[in-house]
């Protein structure tokens, strides 16, 4: 089973929280689970995965949970459980980056398309983040006059132009672009201009 496939249940009710457990491992997915914000902050065995957690709970709230979690860098997709009456609460939790919440009672099949879904979102990021990891040691490879070169590229002008901008020769340019395209592994230049847009600090 792949390692990311993991939810951390965080709830003080020994009943909800055992009744995910359940469901949760029947659909093959590995589970954790957490009487409170704080065993899991201190206890958390992994940081694969996506959380589950109630909404209010003593000491550290779902949404408390969700700012700490922020602090530490724990980038995790989470998932609210709410009580009648608390989609303000929800709506808080949606703005600190909940991916979803679920208002009791809720069933089984919501429950795991809304888990599903969070588990989908953090292979994808996932996923992109180690491609602009990637991305990034390619870039710090450059010369400083290679990356002149490649950020022209980027920009669409032609070898003749960027030649100029820079005070060589378009046959000059023509080999630094050879070492930018052999360096970055790009196939093409939509290929690397593709890789710049995810390098870029706006990239999400």
């Amino acid at each position: 089973m792949p390692s990311e496939a993991t939810v951390h249940i965080i709830d003080d009710d020994d009943a909800v929280r055992h009744s995910l457990e359940f469901l949760l491992k029947t659909a093959n997915i590995e589970v954790y689970s957490y009487d409170s914000g704080e065993a899991f902050l201190e206890k958390m065995q992994t940081t694969e995965g996506c959380v589950v957690t109630d909404i209010r709970m003593p000491g550290i709230s779902g949404l408390d949970l969700m700012v700490r979690m922020k602090e530490r860098h724990l980038n995790m997709p989470v998932i609210v459980i709410t009580g009648h009456g608390d989609v303000p609460l929800a709506v808080e939790a949606m703005k600190l980056g909940a991916t979803d919440f679920l208002e009791k009672p809720f069933d089984d099949d919501a429950l795991l398309a809304a888990v599903n879904a969070a588990l989908n979102r953090y292979r994808h990021e996932g996923a992109r983040a180690a491609e602009k990891a990637q991305i990034s040691e390619r870039l710090a490879s450059l010369t400083n006059r290679e990356r002149q070169v490649l950020d022209s590229l980027v920009m669409g002008h032609p070898n003749k132009i960027i030649g100029y901008d820079l005070g060589i020769s378009a046959r000059t340019v023509e080999i630094y672009r050879a070492n930018v395209m052999t360096k970055m592994q790009a196939s093409s230049l939509s290929d690397l201009v593709r890789m710049s847009l995810i390098a870029s600090p706006s990239a999400t």
